[in-house]
């Protein structure tokens, strides 16, 4: 039991969040296999094929980053259940997809079971226990973060235009649509969590800054979905294209964004690309001083939601289906959310954003507080990656 009332609930607050994510994670994956046999047995080959893309296609992304973090940090394992497989074994757990389920395990499960009180000798037997947790959970919160715009956001245009192209709402459709909303949201409210372990106490929000974030990233990502579903539904080929033109230009302006995420020219090459991808559906700070250029993505997405939905109308004009009697209102509708999420960002970034200098934040990098090969307890503010996520984010 911790030692304070203050520690009590942090301990408490991350528990919820742990329950979140993995249950949010193991429900994710049992629409996955559901959909997924759904889709074959109605002989919907095409859309079975393109959900099998996105589930390979992320997984594999996220283990290549896995694998190369692991890399990056020399292999040093931080806890008994990491240190069991040797580097070939843990190479092969990779390879074989398994690397994010052998991170979960001993990032989220054991602490899951380590906060409900069940056991509590899976990590190390020191006063940083927690930390180390921690530590390694801002990880895999980063991986998640890529799958979410890898695997959830392209499933869940796919659920809407199956649905749009169908004109029934399928259970099973709708449920895969629901899970992937759900993850999307769940990932948020981690991510922002992670992010606030940064910040300094008097500088931590309260919950209505929390509640903000989420409305406005969650409303400006229903809206670019509902636009790609609706363009995919009556012009499927030319969404593909619509991606790959899209992606070229944002992955451009991720490379002239000149970004230091990863440890090697090659890595960093991945993230741009990565960074394309996700900027597809949302926007999210890979630098610092990234106003103007937000400003910029804004208005290039809003422009293209724009065309989407009217070339969308245009479709239904000429060929109207039983089910949408005002397409234009529906169009309308859809711009009018994008743009009711630029206003909850607005708002939040002008009254519960804070602008903090890079010294400010929580934790610091190896070289400025101590040699590299000094043992110290490890905590949650030690995290490279995050960090820069964080100064990103912040500063």
């Amino acid at each position: 039991m911790p030692g304070s009332e203050d520690e009590f609930k942090c301990c408490t607050r991350d528990f919820l969040f742990t329950c979140v994510n993995l249950l949010s994670f193991l429900l994710d994956i049992g629409l996955d296999i559901w959909a997924a046999v759904s889709l074959y047995k109605q002989k919907a080959y095409v859309y079975f094929s393109l959900l099998l893309l996105f589930l390979l296609g992320s997984s594999m992304l996220v283990q290549v980053y896995s694998w190369l973090w692991y890399r990056y940090d020399d292999f040093k394992m931080k806890t008994k259940i990491e240190k069991k497989p040797s580097q070939c074994q843990l190479k092969l757990l990779h390879v074989f997809q398994l690397g994010i389920f052998f991170r979960l395990f001993h990032d989220d499960i054991c602490a899951f079971i380590d906060k409900a009180c069940f056991v509590r000798t899976l990590y190390r037997k020191r006063a940083d226990d927690e930390s180390v947790a921690k530590f390694l959970r801002q990880d895999l919160r980063i991986l998640r973060f890529i799958e979410t715009f890898s695997e959830s956001a392209p499933q869940l245009a796919l659920m809407l235009t199956i649905i749009l192209d169908k004109c029934r709402l399928d259970p099973v459709t709708v449920l895969k649509a629901i899970g992937s909303t759900l993850s999307i949201a769940s990932f948020l409210t981690t991510y922002d969590h992670s992010m606030r372990t940064f910040l300094p106490e008097k500088e931590k929000h309260h919950m209505i800054s929390l509640v903000f974030y989420f409305i406005w990233n969650l409303v400006l990502i229903s809206s670019r979905i509902a636009a790609l579903a609706l363009f995919a539904s009556v012009l499927p080929c030319f969404i593909f294209a619509h991606f790959i033109c899209s992606w070229l230009v944002l992955f451009f302006f991720a490379w002239r964004s000149k970004t230091n995420f990863m440890d090697d020219p090659r890595g960093e090459w991945l993230y741009r690309t990565t960074v394309g991808l996700i900027w597809y559906f949302n926007w999210f700070s890979v630098a610092k001083g990234m106003r103007i250029r937000s400003v910029l993505y804004h208005a290039y997405i809003l422009i293209d939601i724009c065309i989407l939905c009217g070339l969308w109308c245009w479709k239904m004009s000429t060929d109207p289906p039983d089910f949408v009697t005002h397409p234009l209102t529906t169009a309308a509708c859809v711009v009018a959310v994008y743009v009711l999420g630029l206003l909850f960002k607005v708002i939040y970034y002008t009254f519960f954003h804070p602008n903090l200098d890079k010294d400010k934040l929580k934790g610091a990098t190896i070289t400025e507080e101590q040699p590299e090969d000094e043992e110290r307890p490890l905590k949650a503010t030690d995290n490279k990656r995050m960090r820069k996520l964080a100064e990103n984010f912040f500063c």
